[in-house]
């Protein structure tokens, strides 16, 4: 078992590979930006609603 979790983690680390970083920076502005359109949504739904 251990020397199969050595082998594994050895072959993750000769596998690194370079991560683009203009992808990374665009996914995640845009799971921002979605996150707060989902944000605005939920505030403006609520504040047409009465409080109980």
């Amino acid at each position: 078992m251990l020397s199969t979790l050595t082998t594994a983690v050895l072959a993750a680390e000769e596998a690194h590979h370079e991560v683009d970083q203009v992808l990374s920076w665009g996914v995640g502005v845009i799971t921002l930006g979605i996150l707060f359109a989902l944000l605005f949504g939920l505030i403006a739904f609520g504040a047409g609603r009465e409080h109980s």
